[in-house]
């Protein structure tokens, strides 16, 4: 089995600290949260992340959706160490040294652009039950400029050396350009470049940014709302997530090599996957006791980055979906996106 070579992964997105804890109801209510979203902090916010600090008991974990599913799969992988590139920007401030050393922890090849103009970003976990609701404040993470860090030559290369790409929806409200710049990289030279639809305002509010770079992608992830709500803005008239899937797929493509894949999860309900033509798989998800879930931030990370575990690998698809079925059942188990030291997935 030919081991994963370095830098075979590239991803590039927002890099967050988690500020994570139970919260309850009447938090929610008074800043007008839903129990399970992912939103961009306004001003109205502002006074949460001090007052999530003050009332609750918070654990800080080193976040940012496409920096947890970069790290999830190199913990899969294991060996050999620095598989996984990580992108991205933060400040010169001691949560920016708290992620530079927890990417280090996690042995990812992280490169990340630092300034000083905006403080690291951050994103407040509320969590309720087995929901969480997600309010990221970027700060420095929206500061990522392709001309000061992608282009630079010794970045490039890294970029270069990489065979299977993740971005996380999320990071089109940063950097459309950097993105564009990678999906095109991938695409001309038969790569992979995958993306995921991340959030409902993704679909809504970045649409035209969303469907720039869609010809360009050949892995598309979603799960079953931010599916609902990709449907609706893409004006495709129908509910049913296997329909949705098979539209997606059929979207325009550049690099017809490779026929689009759509996987979307649907929390505890089985994850679909389209098989080129008009085939639409569902893999049902590992069983879990409802007492053994701690919190569900991070699952859907935990997935993509199982599934990428094995995609970088030249794995089937099918093994791609079992391995992110378990590295999310594991990312359940416990607060925030940590793992246990090694993986048990075979």
């Amino acid at each position: 089995m030919p081991a994963a070579r370095p830098n075979s992964l590239f991803g590039m997105g927002n890099p967050l600290l988690d500020i994570s804890a139970v919260v309850d109801k009447d938090f929610l209510e008074k800043y007008g949260l839903k129990p399970n979203d992912q939103i961009l902090a306004e001003d109205k916010h502002k006074a949460l992340f001090e007052e999530i600090v003050k009332k609750f008991k918070v654990e800080y974990h080193a976040g940012g959706a496409t920096q947890n599913s970069i790290k999830i799969a190199q913990w899969m992988i294991q060996d050999p160490h620095k598989v996984c590139t990580f992108f991205g920007c933060i400040g010169e401030d001691k949560f920016g040294e708290i992620l530079k050393q927890k990417a280090d922890e996690a042995h990812v090849d992280a490169y990340y652009y630092e300034q000083t103009e905006e403080p690291t970003g951050t994103c407040a976990a509320c969590i309720t039950g087995d929901n969480r609701s997600l309010v990221a404040n970027l700060a420095a993470a929206n500061c990522y400029k392709k001309d000061k860090h992608l282009d630079l030559k010794e970045n490039w290369k890294l970029v270069e050396k990489a065979k299977v790409y993740y971005i996380a929806g999320f990071f089109l409200t940063v950097s459309l350009e950097s993105i564009l710049k990678v999906a095109k990289h991938a695409s001309e030279n038969n790569k992979l470049f995958t993306l995921n639809l991340s959030a409902p305002f993704i679909s809504q509010f970045f649409k035209d940014a969303l469907m720039e770079v869609m010809p360009y992608v050949d892995v598309l992830f979603g799960n079953e709302t931010e599916a609902a709500t990709f449907s609706k803005e893409q004006g495709f008239q129908t509910e049913d997530i296997e329909e949705i899937a098979k539209k997606a797929e059929a979207l325009p493509k550049v690099n017809k090599k490779r026929p689009r894949i759509v996987v979307f999860t649907q929390g505890k309900d089985g994850t679909i996957m389209t098989k080129g033509g008009d085939k639409v798989e569902t893999f049902p998800v590992l069983k879990i006791d409802q007492k053994d879930i701690v919190d569900t931030n991070g699952a859907g990370d935990a997935f993509v980055g199982g599934f990428l575990s094995e995609l970088v690998q030249d794995k089937e698809l099918e093994q791609c979906v079992k391995a992110g079925h378990y590295a999310a059942n594991v990312i359940i188990r416990r607060a925030g996106c940590t793992f246990p030291e090694k993986p048990d997935f075979h």
